[in-house]
């Protein structure tokens, strides 16, 4: 049978648009995910279905029964293991568009407002939380909050953390280069293994840094220490230069000598 003698399927524009959305739907899927422990729980899902088609085609019959079994309540496994995720996902959906694209953050500028609100912060022993968008949107990650939509100075950071501010409790998240929200209430850290010191505000930061990939700065409103937790990892006790150095790379932004 000669293949290239039959001719080749004429591609509609229907089909195009399918593709397109299709394209769209799993590139926004990815970006739920990326960055959390649930891709780890979708590859271990794909590598069940991939040694289930094995297990078929080489014969093992009762290993090809069991997981043919398990795959049939996959989808009620992915609301049980996924449910955070989704929660979020479908809350956010009625808020905001399915496509949202906030400029990375370039300024060297706004790191160093972060700094020095932190150390200002710091020195009298205010708690503070501060988020940092990097790739992952934040905002399916976060609940309450009020809407603000303002430059990063360190007088604004330092206001809104201070004891009399209405939203001194919750985070401040910054997008792109703006602070978009403030008061905002991020997931805790499941961690068992944590330090005992720990509070709930190093645990939040740790929690938001374990379901996605922010920088998350905190102070310590007992002692006035600052940490940073990025990637389920805690940094503590830097001083300001560590932290400039840590955003300026988490970020890639470079520094600029001055003369």
């Amino acid at each position: 049978m000669n293949l290239f003698a039959e001719p080749l399927p004429t591609l509609r524009w229907q089909d195009g648009l399918d593709i397109l959305i299709m394209a769209v739907l799993f590139y926004n899927l990815i970006l739920l995910l990326r960055g959390t422990r649930a891709i780890q729980m979708l590859f271990g899902l794909g590598l069940l279905l991939t040694v289930s088609f094995a297990a078929g085609r080489v014969g093992l019959h009762a290993v090809n029964w069991l997981l043919q079994n398990f795959l049939g309540a996959v989808v009620l496994v992915i609301i049980i293991l996924f449910q955070p995720e989704l929660r979020r996902a479908l809350a956010n959906m009625g808020q905001a568009p399915l496509l949202r694209f906030f400029d990375p953050i370039k300024e060297e500028r706004l790191l160093q407002e972060c700094v020095r609100g932190t150390q200002a912060l710091a020195a009298k022993r205010i708690g503070a939380l501060i988020a940092l968008q990097r790739e992952t949107d934040l905002k399916a990650y976060v609940d309450g909050g009020v809407g603000f939509d303002a430059r990063v100075s360190r007088e604004l950071l330092f206001s809104i953390f201070l004891p009399a501010s209405p939203v001194h409790d919750g985070a401040v998240l910054i997008q792109g280069n703006r602070l978009s929200q403030a008061g905002c209430f991020l997931p805790l850290s499941q961690n068992p293994s944590l330090p005992k010191d720990l509070g709930t505000r190093h645990r939040a930061g740790l929690g938001l840094s374990e379901e996605t990939d922010a920088a998350v700065i905190i102070v310590s409103e007992e002692t006035g220490a600052v940490s940073l937790a990025v990637g389920g990892e805690l940094l503590r006790d830097i001083d300001a230069s560590q932290l400039q150095r840590e955003l300026e790379g988490l970020f890639h932004v470079r520094h600029k000598e001055t003369a």
